[in-house]
């Protein structure tokens, strides 16, 4: 009996552990089953060509590229610059010796005439004592400067040449966002290169030129973007359309590093093609203004003023006797159109203004109480004058390499001073050479008190060899500098 239910209970037993073996087969099964039933459940990935990219196989470059690369030059400079002591200044103040350092600089520039004329950026030559210009035939020539704008950040050059490689000029209201660019430069000093982008946006402003009403700068910033890599020694080069023809004058990069980031800008070639012609023929740029204030629209703008949908640019007020109140223009106006081109902020009517001289008659299409209105007004210069000023210097203010102006009331009571003229602008000339920084206000040449910019001139035409030049710096420092004439 205890024989059987010792065999009875190891039967049980098997039996028990055949059980739980089977069991733990079929959950083995079952778990290893689960990934291959999702894996066919996974829906089929399809594979398709992206149309940006047959776009980009079939676009070529090769002829922008050919027919540009000769016609853009590399710019190098040098700029004699004086050096302070900070322990002689200790002692002596601005009467310490200085020590003189050279500085180079390098940019780029684009031949726009078969005889030498080149345009590049205003920073790229602002200051230079020596131009130098590099053909990309390995010639090189000293370069002049014809004439500077640096409310444009433009420059012009020129070089005794002929028969020189040009970019023509295309028309950049035709640019479009999304079409293919090249920009051609000097970057890093690697000469004759190129690269290619997309234009990203038009009419940006980015703040990057400074109001200064003192020096005659009022800033016109409309920029073409671009993803273009462009670096440091390409400002003054090329921005150029697939067909060769110049759009623009590639001039800043937005960047943290100073080094490319994935934006570069470019001036427009319309108005680099007006203000060129400005320099070359008047020896300035003719602005010319429609004289209004004005103001970006916006939602609450645009249901005040009825004009449907957000566009165009608010008239907040007029000059009085400028072009716009004598063409009948009110306050509460919106500018829509400046010729055929549309206008819909402000760096887009600058831009366009900007094409025109003194003079210009111009058709402005505005909105008045919902309806359009087309005036055929005449453009007017700062003065409010409609001829061109044509610029004329002195050959001592030449030599000098300086701009003259009387100083301000407030700035002689701040001073305490009853005269002076101050030197607003300072290029390559003798002022630079000796020391002298911008915003000096000349009070004597030798013992002989100054008064205004033509005395100053008539006393330095009638000097020969060393002068001494006294005058104060805007923080009350007083300086005296030695010319050599």
């Amino acid at each position: 009996m205890t024989m059987q239910r010792t065999i009875g209970y190891f039967g049980m037993g098997l039996l028990g552990a055949l059980i739980a073996l089977g069991g733990h087969e079929l959950m083995h099964r079952d778990t290893l089953q689960e990934p291959r039933a999702s894996a066919l459940a996974a829906p089929v990935v399809r594979y398709v060509n992206m149309a940006g990219a047959t776009n980009m196989s079939d676009k070529d470059f090769t002829f922008a590229a050919e027919n540009t690369v000769n016609a853009v030059v590399h710019v190098t400079t040098e700029t004699a610059v004086n050096v302070r002591d900070p322990f002689a200044d200790f002692f002596w103040g601005y009467r310490a010796p200085q020590q003189q350092q050279l500085r180079q600089g390098a940019g780029s520039g684009v031949i726009v005439t078969q005889d030498g004329y080149i345009v590049t950026n205003n920073h790229v030559v602002d200051g230079a004592d020596r131009i130098r210009v590099h053909l990309n035939d390995n010639r090189m020539f000293d370069g002049k400067v014809i004439g500077r704008d640096p409310s444009t950040d433009l420059a012009l050059l020129k070089i005794d040449a002929v028969d020189l490689a040009t970019v023509p000029y295309g028309n950049s209201d035709d640019v479009r966002v999304g079409e293919w660019v090249l920009a051609v430069g000097n970057p890093m000093n690697l000469t004759s290169t190129v690269t290619a982008g997309i234009v990203s946006a038009k009419a940006r402003n980015i703040n990057l030129l400074q109001y200064d009403a003192s020096r005659d700068i009022f800033p016109i910033e409309s920029f073409i973007q671009t993803d273009a890599a462009v670096n440091p020694g390409n400002s003054g080069g090329a921005l150029v359309n697939t067909n060769g023809e110049l759009v623009g004058i590639n001039t800043a990069i937005a960047s943290s590093t100073g080094q490319y980031a994935g934006y570069s800008f470019a001036v427009p070639v319309n108005i680099v093609q007006k203000v060129a012609k400005d320099l070359l023929e008047f020896g300035s740029v003719q602005r010319a203004y429609i004289g209004v204030s004005i103001r970006d629209m916006d939602q609450a703008l645009a249901d005040e003023t009825r004009t449907g949908r957000i566009r165009g640019v608010y008239v907040n007020g007029l000059t009085d006797g400028g072009a716009a109140q004598k063409a009948g223009m009110r306050p509460g106006d919106v500018i829509i159109k400046v010729g055929s081109i549309e206008v819909n902020n402000v760096t887009q009517l600058q831009e366009q203004v900007g094409k025109f001289r003194p003079g210009n008659r111009v058709p402005v299409t505005i909105l008045r109480e919902g309806e359009e209105q087309v005036f055929d007004m005449t453009l007017r210069g700062r003065e409010g004058t409609t001829v061109a000023a044509v610029e004329t210097k002195t050959p001592v203010s030449k030599a000098l390499g300086a701009e003259f102006q009387m100083a301000s009331p407030e700035e002689l009571r701040a001073l305490r001073l009853e005269h002076g003229v101050k030197v607003t602008t300072i290029n390559a000339g003798i002022l630079r050479s000796s020391g002298i920084r911008e915003g000096f206000i000349i009070t004597s040449v030798d013992q002989v008190l100054v008064k205004d910019p033509a005395q100053l001139e008539r006393i330095l035409a009638s000097k020969r060899g060393g002068v001494l030049v006294e005058g104060v710096y805007p923080n009350g420092t007083r300086a005296y500098y030695g010319l050599g004439l």
